[in-house]
């Protein structure tokens, strides 16, 4: 796994919980302190992940609520769905390409979505999806082994 060098720059000033020894990702409170700055993106993708396939399908089985109603609710949990997304992001691109970040996301998203399809509305998963997300994960196999050189 590759990692970015993170530069300091003179004028700008690290935190106080920045962490000089790696230089990677700062640390300070106890999420951070026992996940390895690889892993700390991804459990935080995974996360945001389940919060926003409930904002943007889980009102599917509630036809009947007013819209308004669904808007207000799945807004709301989007709004946590951020909180998570943006330092998934943050801390991750100290470590991943930005093409690597969103390729997880994506790769994330689509195995969150498989399950909750089949678990939460009862959909068939079909060999078509499967395929398709096959697929997908070949394309985030070639996004992660870098430049191919012909």
């Amino acid at each position: 796994m590759r990692r970015r060098n993170v530069e300091i720059k003179a004028a700008v000033m690290p935190p106080k919980f920045w962490n000089q020894d790696s230089g990677i990702i700062p640390t300070g409170t106890a999420l951070m302190s026992f996940i390895p700055p690889a892993l700390l993106p991804v459990v935080l993708l995974v996360a945001s992940n389940l919060f926003m396939t409930f904002a943007w399908y889980g009102h599917l089985k509630y036809p009947n609520k007013p819209l308004w109603a669904v808007i207000l609710i799945s807004w709301t949990i989007a709004l946590v769905e951020y909180c998570l997304a943006v330092p998934a992001n943050r801390y991750g691109f100290r470590v991943y390409s930005a093409a690597e970040l969103k390729t997880m996301q994506e790769v994330i998203t689509l195995a969150i979505f498989m399950v909750f399809s089949a678990v939460y509305l009862k959909q068939p998963v079909t060999l078509n999806h499967i395929v398709g997300f096959a697929f997908i994960g070949l394309g985030a196999f070639f996004i992660f082994k870098g430049p191919i050189r012909l």
